[in-house]
């Protein structure tokens, strides 16, 4: 018989509501913002393994490892099933464990949803920071999702936006999520028009399961910062070659992010280079890239979700529960 010597149980589970008052958006983007800059986290590329379901669609297990040696372990299992929506189930669920960096100890257990959508959306707001035009005042978020609301909060941390839109392609769930937002005191509206609302943002952030372009660069004005966030895999895309085509792009990391549809299906087309990518989150970070250079140009950033992003949450979760 196994015998475990370590310790039985965590110091500390830590739950959706106590991830979401431990990690208050501005402090979780500075949170990142050092742990960018200090780039000393080792983070294997994440792991994307099919699942075929018995009725033959596919979902997804990721996993995302990281540590810093002798400091901080992490390792986050999320799960993406798409048909869920259709059962009333989320898209997403995902854990997240941290150990001690020096003894290997588990120090908590954590709801990973809350986790990781506090952490991307975080990311976003970072990457917007030094994107997104300083007098950006309307945002508009595509996707009525586990993340649209979160992208909202956290994107209104570094930008003030006086206009919040927000289209799904359900019109009920777009009024849900905007009622929420504004109770969350945030200036949120329901849109049925995405063009028009695409013509008239300042930010876009998508947060959709798309497996086609639904952001089209024809639509999109001098100055407007695209931040995508959906399609993780490369047979999702939520941008078309225009969109791309006209931007200066930023990522989170390059080797993520070329494994996402936005980068990988004009990369086989040979519309696209990663030599393009201007900068990834350590680099903006660092200083090595100034981020925007003018008020007219296009900025793009895509997101594919960086092991670093969630071990800084978690350990930023854990001092501030355990303090």
């Amino acid at each position: 018989m196994l015998s475990w010597k370590g310790p039985i149980v965590t110091d500390i589970f830590l739950t959706e509501h106590q991830l979401e008052t431990a990690l208050d958006w501005r402090p979780l983007v500075e949170e990142l913002r050092d742990w960018f800059a200090r780039n000393a986290v080792v983070a294997p590329p994440r792991q994307v393994l099919p699942i075929r379901q018995p009725d033959g669609s596919e979902a997804s297990l990721l996993i995302m490892p990281a540590w810093i040696p002798g400091e901080s372990i992490g390792v986050k299992i999320v799960t993406f099933f798409p048909e869920n929506p259709q059962r009333g189930l989320a898209t997403i669920n995902a854990g997240y464990m941290l150990f001690d960096g020096e003894t290997g100890q588990m120090k908590s257990v954590m709801d990973g949803d809350a986790l990781t959508a506090r952490r991307t959306a975080a990311a976003s707001a970072l990457a917007a920071d030094y994107l997104a035009r300083k007098d950006a005042r309307t945002l508009l978020v595509v996707g009525t999702g586990q993340l649209s609301r979160a992208m909202a909060a956290a994107h209104s941390s570094v930008r003030n936006h006086d206009r919040i839109m927000v289209w799904g392609r359900n019109c009920d769930s777009s009024a849900r999520i905007a009622g929420a937002m504004r109770e969350d005191g945030l200036p949120a509206e329901a849109v049925t028009d995405l063009e028009q609302a695409c013509r008239s943002a300042d930010v876009i952030t998508t947060v959709t399961a798309a497996t086609s372009p639904i952001i089209h660069g024809d639509w999109l004005r001098p100055g407007t910062h695209l931040d995508l966030v959906g399609a993780f895999r490369e047979d999702m895309r939520e941008a078309d070659d225009t969109a791309l085509g006209q931007s200066r792009v930023f990522v989170d990391s390059v080797d993520g992010a070329m494994k996402s549809g936005d980068l990988a299906q004009p990369t086989r087309a040979g519309l696209f280079d990663p030599i393009q990518i201007e900068a990834d989150l350590a680099e903006l970070a660092q200083g090595r890239h100034p981020g925007r250079g003018s008020d007219a140009e296009f900025t793009l950033f895509k997101s594919a979700g960086v092991a670093i992003e969630d071990l800084a949450a978690a350990e930023l979760a854990h001092r501030q529960v355990t303090s």
